[in-house]
């Protein structure tokens, strides 16, 4: 049975979730602009929440919601919510993006996704996991369609992708007039290949700012950069 998650403002119970906390999710809520002072956030495919809650300790956003299709980590995000400092702020839906879009007529400040991403591949068998890691779930299509109808028009959309998807992802988020103004390029260590993408997007152009941001030095030795990022939500940091 998998352990708690122990940040350093709330705990994070992920036995029921597929999908653990890992870093992906972690980077996301930490990196999220927040310039624009959102009153209301939506997390598309929460999880155990973590995403959620990271947004909810570091603004005073009155509406969080967050959407799941997965019974358990429904569930399990809910409990989360509930026994986090910001309960009153957070809400979890049960539901399709899909279903969602379709029947939402709310809008959005921030968007933010951490999305299944293996196109293909060996299924495990485990309809919860394959879920969580396997496009099929959400296509990226889908996503960035619900997100230009779900977005305010002053709103950002944020997401964290492979960097081998995200040429594609960038040309789908062009078509629905979603246009990218940050980039962060996310390597493991100096050495390696850049492994992931933050990219926000808005409704209007911008003047768009690119970097990279380096995990770590060496094995569990982080880099300044990283450390700046999640000092705040790490026990370790």
């Amino acid at each position: 049975m998998s352990k708690p998650f122990r940040f350093k403002q709330f705990t994070v119970a992920q036995d029921r979730s597929a999908m653990q906390v890992g870093t992906d999710g972690v980077l996301l809520g930490a990196w999220a602009p927040l310039d624009t002072t959102p009153e209301s956030i939506l997390d598309i495919g929460t999880g155990t929440g973590v995403i959620a809650l990271m947004l909810a300790q570091r603004c005073d956003a009155q509406t969080i919601d967050a959407l799941e299709l997965d019974d358990a980590a429904y569930e399990q995000a809910t409990d989360n919510f509930e026994d986090s400092p910001w309960g009153d702020r957070l809400f979890c839906y049960h539901a399709h993006l899909y279903e969602f879009v379709t029947e939402m007529d709310d809008t959005y400040d921030l968007i933010v996704c951490n999305p299944p991403f293996f196109e293909n591949g060996q299924k495990t068998g485990d309809n919860a996991r394959d879920q969580a890691r396997f496009e099929e779930a959400m296509p990226f299509e889908l996503l960035v369609s619900a997100a230009a109808k779900l977005l305010n028009p002053e709103g950002v959309f944020a997401v964290i992708l492979p960097f081998s998807r995200k040429a594609e992802f960038l040309k789908l988020a062009a078509q629905v007039e979603l246009f990218p103004f940050k980039i962060t390029n996310v390597k493991g260590n100096a050495e390696k290949d850049f492994k992931r993408v933050l990219i926000a997007f808005s409704i209007k152009t911008k003047d768009m700012t690119e970097d990279e941001l380096v995990i770590e030095k060496a094995r569990h030795d982080y880099t300044d950069a990283y450390i700046a990022l999640t000092q705040d939500f790490y026990l370790q940091m």
